[in-house]
């Protein structure tokens, strides 16, 4: 149930991801403040949203659920915790939903903090912040969905490749995508 769920926030991150890059440019564009207020209420809800995604999958290689694929390929039952909280980003599914995730951190950072900014200008930020935004989401969820199922569930996973078993894995792809 809970990888459903984090399909569900993903696709409607995506809903409000093309929301702000829409309401940001035609705002913007027709000088329709009412319009372009909209992106903070998108970016804000983008953000929960991915949050929310990513916490399922962390959650899902915490409690080992080998139902996931993404999951059985990364993981295994004798793999330490630290390692099952990095494994999120191990692959490729996982390290595009952290980008996506700081993405969407910084996105709600200029939505939230971007107040003295003349309005049509921020409202052309977010909007093709929104649209990269698009450009992410569908990518990981038409071709690289990491809440894909298996059916029946593996009895056990894989293992994370053992080159990404090192503390420095730890750190180095959150502070390469924080930037």
């Amino acid at each position: 149930m809970l990888p459903e769920i984090g399909q569900a926030a993903l696709l409607l991150a995506l809903a409000f991801a093309a929301l702000q890059g829409f309401a940001g440019l035609a705002g913007a564009a027709r000088s329709r403040e009412d319009l372009a207020a909209l992106t903070r209420t998108a970016a804000l809800a983008q953000f929960v949203l991915v949050l929310a995604a990513y916490v399922l999958l962390t959650l899902a290689f915490v409690l080992q659920d080998f139902s996931v694929k993404y999951v059985a390929d990364n993981s295994n039952s004798l793999l330490p915790l630290i390692y099952r909280y990095t494994a999120v980003w191990g692959a490729h599914e996982g390290s595009l939903l952290l980008w996506s995730l700081m993405l969407a951190t910084w996105n709600a950072a200029v939505a939230t903090m971007s107040g003295r900014i003349p309005w049509s200008f921020r409202a052309r930020a977010l909007g093709v912040i929104g649209l990269v935004a698009v450009g992410f989401l569908s990518f990981m969820i038409f071709t690289s969905g990491p809440f894909e199922r298996l059916l029946p569930a593996v009895p056990e996973g894989h293992d994370l490749n053992p080159l990404l078993q090192d503390p420095g894995m730890i750190i180095h792809p959150p502070l390469l995508y924080i930037g």
